[in-house]
């Protein structure tokens, strides 16, 4: 196991992989193009990453963290939930053909919404089914969740890509982190071109936020995740006080 003392949250976007590392209170913002560079840059206790971990290769019961997921945030956050991929589905590189494959494995199509992370989601996966360095490290966020976790229990009430719902999510983590805001302006000065949205980075402190809190003490949905074919779990993991 790594130290402990620095925490990670991770957002893929357009660039590659935007990192949030907490230590001793300190924030980093760092961009990598891919998955094994992040994971190498740093010595972390606990990175958590906002895209799906753990895969169903067949069948039509899906992931039982994104109905979980779904019914805690209820309307009309629920709708950030989406279904992945199943793993052949992975394979393909045109949305048409990724779709028939996962219907043809589980009976339903996908959106594409979720064609759209696809590859990112391969990239976390061929990492941890080749490199048992990140198994039990590397864990699976939904930034809904965290915020409905960090808010006590109550779902945000606005979507984040309004100017309202960045002030919304803001005003959460400063609950815990008060410098949030200012780390967030101070990412998007120094952006230099890099693609990441400030969404992309409230998302990825909202996760390096609740790895510092939570290390070794997280929960999960569900309470009890199965594992898919690989042994990877298929969870999503946040924290919560008491």
């Amino acid at each position: 196991m790594r130290n402990g003392g620095v925490s990670v949250g991770v957002d893929g976007c357009k660039g590659g992989w935007l990192a949030v590392s907490l230590s001793a209170g300190q924030a980093d913002v760092q961009m990598y193009p891919t998955f094994r560079e992040l994971f190498d840059a740093y010595d972390a206790g606990l990175i958590l990453v906002d895209v799906p971990i753990g895969l169903v290769d067949s069948g039509d019961s899906g992931r039982s963290c994104d109905g979980e997921a779904r019914a805690l945030l209820r309307r009309p956050r629920r709708s950030s939930v989406f279904t992945p991929p199943c793993r052949p589905a992975l394979r393909e590189s045109i949305y048409q053909s990724a779709s028939a494959v996962n219907r043809e494995r589980t009976g339903k199509g996908l959106t594409k919404q979720a064609f759209a992370i696809a590859r990112k989601i391969r990239e976390v996966d061929e990492f941890l089914r080749s490199d048992s360095r990140g198994r039990g490290l590397v864990r699976e966020v939904h930034p809904e969740v965290l915020f409905w976790a960090l808010n006590g229990r109550r779902p945000m009430t606005v979507r984040k890509s309004r100017v309202a719902g960045r002030v919304e999510r803001l005003a959460v983590l400063g609950r815990y982190l008060p410098d949030s805001a200012a780390i967030v302006e101070k990412a998007m000065v120094d952006r230099n071109g890099h693609g990441y949205d400030r969404d992309d980075v409230i998302d990825a402190l909202a996760a390096a936020v609740t790895a510092s809190l939570g290390f070794r003490r997280l929960k999960t949905l569900p309470a009890r995740p199965p594992r898919d074919a690989y042994g990877l779990p298929m969870e999503m993991v946040y924290w919560e006080p008491g």
